[in-house]
């Protein structure tokens, strides 16, 4: 774990970063380097990879909540961002550690009673109550959400458009009811609902079900589509497309990906546009409707 740095830093250059996983902390520190910003980055213990944690200043627990704020405060940060993946969402057994902890224990007993936007508004919430301003991508990073329209070489065919919108109004109907984030269609029918399994489990059900049978079409069809739920903090949790879900996404035989221009992340964004257009998938920016 690297140590901080002994020199001087002013304050209001420190941004906090409670990492996750997947390879978005170390990119978005990267960026917040240069950029003149300093990142320090606390690791989510159990969540955060190899990389995160050598460049991460403490990692923490969800039982260590005192500690965590300590830690940033410590470190001279009155910003922070969350940011990566969280694959357990932390149980009652979880939350009980520090003195920290126990101090805040009612507002995370409450916070833990939500969906997760319930959840996450809380969290938000509960850093806020501390004296911390909470970023999101959009205000420290905009570089890493996607952009609008074809976003590498491949482009979506008139089908595969008419695909994007239908499960692009499946995903609206998903955040309405606080679910998931994430929908596919193919061939003019959905296929797939992101649930609490996630989106990569969702694509690994795809091609099942054309290996079976159950979707049926000649060569690559269909698109899966990211996009944030109609009232979600932008904040936190932004859907997040990477090379792993253009592996899963041509595993399952779809013709491309979309995702919400402006609200959602391509992680490591390079290597997912090179890997799309290898396998011949299209990567778009889709944008929200206005609603009159």
């Amino acid at each position: 774990m690297a140590s901080p740095s002994n020199a001087v830093v002013p304050p209001d250059t420190r941004v906090g970063l409670v990492a996750g996983n997947g390879a978005l902390p170390h990119q978005v520190a990267d960026l917040l380097t240069q950029k003149g910003l300093t990142p320090v980055t606390v690791a989510i213990k159990g969540e955060a990879d190899p990389e995160t944690l050598a460049r991460s200043v403490a990692e923490l627990g969800w039982g260590e909540i005192g500690r965590l704020l300590k830690t940033l405060k410590r470190h001279g940060c009155s910003r922070l961002l969350l940011i990566g993946g969280i694959s357990r969402r932390p149980d009652f057994a979880s939350v009980f550690g520090d003195a920290g902890t126990l101090r805040l224990l009612p507002k995370i007993v409450r916070a833990l009673m939500g969906g997760d936007d319930s959840l996450l508004s809380k969290v938000i919430g509960l850093f806020e109550a501390e004296g911390f301003e909470v970023v999101g991508m959009t205000d420290i990073a905009p570089e890493l959400l996607a952009g609008l329209g074809v976003l590498g070489k491949v482009s979506p065919s008139n089908s595969a458009l008419e695909d994007m919108e239908l499960a692009f109004k499946a995903t609206e109907r998903l955040g309405e009811l606080d679910i998931g984030q994430a929908a596919v269609a193919v061939g003019g029918r959905v296929v797939a609902l992101e649930g609490a399994e996630g989106t990569d489990a969702m694509l690994e059900r795809c091609a099942v079900l054309r290996a079976n049978g159950r979707i049926r079409s000649k060569g690559a069809a269909g698109v899966l589509v990211k996009a944030a739920k109609p009232s979600q903090d932008l904040r936190v949790d932004l859907p997040t497309v990477g090379p792993r879900t253009i592996e899963l996404a041509s595993a399952a035989g779809l013709a491309g990906i979309a995702v919400e221009a402006g609200r959602a992340l391509i992680a490591d964004q390079e290597a997912t546009v090179r890997k799309a257009d290898e396998a011949g998938l299209f990567i778009y920016g889709i944008e929200r409707p206005e609603k009159g």
